[in-house]
């Protein structure tokens, strides 16, 4: 495979240099739907200079959560900064990629496009002096094949080889990934056999998303490519931890981090406790939009690391959000990591959310509770009454339920999306209560 440069095109002409210099055969124009499912069409570099300037159409009545059927026309128009070689693809036909902004054919943005959400929730941020940055942890699974969970091997936490039997995988993962110019700090075998965790460097919200977006496709690839699956489904194995994205998050303003304050509680300043308390109070609002699927709630159960209970800690994991203490003191490690998402949610949404609910926090004054040190875990009901400690929706029924009375993901999401989003949870919610289950069979059968 040719090593392509890391491209850092500033405009539509770098673009158009870099594809004429390197033989590019194709571009990619890759946008998510609503539920953050990869979409795609390619062009020839032809069509590339009247794609930057007139945006190219295609039919978003076709697309999960976009159009209805008359009002279909929808208009793909390519970042040049996100241009970067495939790095998966043969290098005789180089071919590349860009992520599109979606907007109406009179050239406003389109509501229903997630990245337009995340960006317009920057913007808020922007306005207030802030740039939110964010470090995702996306767990995965290699499986040999994507019929059933057959695992790779038995290895756990922090594994070598030969417990570890994929460590040529991840290699070739952090491979592709850095020569499409996405930073990665490290990676290593998960807790559950077959399963794995790369994790990026901390970037601005907009371009992590972008990333961790390449980041699924570039795991699902290079294991393709290595012939098994990789899949970001939350909880493949019954008896076994399941995948999570715990997510690292602050705000910086003026080049400082507007977490840290030497003389506060925890090194942290006030507005990192009233964010920490906007994700506390909002935390069930937020659940449906960072657990999307019916599967994420057979992660979110006490008992396999999967935080469940709204609370917050410095080194306690049984809570749903941490200030991690790797490096206590330092202004640039000083942030909040909360530990309930999953890697198959929409990364626009979730980021956009979690930003709306800890900037809410601060703009309300919310008042940061206690941390709570124990393991939660090992209370019962009455322990974690006692400390005022309440859980997460337990599925996705409630999830939707707690989410549509929510005006604050209701404001972050847009009209549009809010409900295209809860009308698509519950028609999955529906068809997946009607199903007669192998255990109801085993269960019920012999009796009943």
């Amino acid at each position: 495979m040719a090593d392509f440069p890391v491209f850092n095109c500033k405009n539509t002409d770098d673009v158009i240099k870099a594809v004429k210099e390197y033989n590019v055969s194709f571009i990619q124009f890759w946008f998510v739907d609503v539920l953050g499912t990869l979409k795609s069409f390619q062009i020839t570099p032809s069509e590339l200079e009247g794609a930057f300037e007139e945006g190219m159409g295609f039919d978003g009545s076709s697309i999960q959560g976009f159009s209805r059927i008359h009002e279909s026309d929808m208009v793909a128009f390519p970042d040049p900064s996100t241009f970067q070689m495939l790095s998966f693809r043969p290098s005789d036909k180089p071919v590349a990629r860009m992520f599109c902004d979606i907007k109406n054919p009179d050239g406003t943005p389109y509501e229903g496009d997630s990245r337009y959400v995340l960006k317009r929730a920057l913007a808020k941020a922007a306005e207030k002096g802030y740039t939110f940055y964010v470090g995702p942890e996306l767990e995965f699974f290699l499986f040999e094949d994507s019929s059933a969970p057959k695992i790779l091997d038995v290895g756990g936490y922090f594994d070598a080889p030969p417990l570890d039997l994929a460590n040529d995988i991840r290699r070739d993962i952090i491979f592709a990934l850095e020569k499409m110019g996405i930073d990665v700090e490290y990676s290593h075998h998960e807790v559950a056999p077959s399963q794995h965790e790369i994790d990026l460097r901390y970037q601005e919200a907009l371009k992590m998303a972008d990333n961790a977006i390449t980041y699924r496709a570039v795991v699902k690839e290079i294991a393709r490519k290595h012939g098994c699956y990789a899949t970001f489904m939350p909880k493949p194995l019954f008896g076994e931890n399941g995948s999570g994205m715990h997510v690292h998050q602050s705000l910086f303003k003026n080049g400082k981090n507007a977490f840290f304050d030497s003389k506060g509680d925890f090194s942290l300043s006030l507005e990192g406790k009233q964010y920490i308390a906007g994700l506390l109070t909002h935390a069930k609002e937020l659940t449906a939009v960072c657990n999307q699927w019916i599967n994420s709630y057979k992660r979110l159960v006490p008992g396999y690391e999967a935080p469940v209970y709204v609370a917050w800690a410095r080194r306690n994991r049984s809570s749903l959000v941490r200030v991690p203490m790797y490096k206590p003191g330092k202004e640039a490690a000083t942030r909040v990591e909360l530990r309930s998402p999953d890697p198959a949610c929409n990364l626009y949404l979730a980021f956009a959310s979690m930003l709306a609910a800890g900037l809410k926090g601060i703009e309300a004054g919310y008042e940061l509770p206690a941390p709570v040190e124990e393991d939660i875990f090992e209370m019962n009901v009455q322990e974690r009454e006692n400390h005022g400690i309440e859980s997460l929706p337990g599925s996705l029924f409630e999830a939707v339920s707690e989410l549509s009375k929510s005006t604050i993901i209701k404001e972050a999401l847009g009209d549009h999306i809010f409900n295209k989003f809860i009308d698509n949870k519950k028609i999955e919610w529906d068809n997946y209560r009607i199903q007669i289950t192998e255990y109801e069979i085993k269960k019920y059968l012999p009796f009943l």
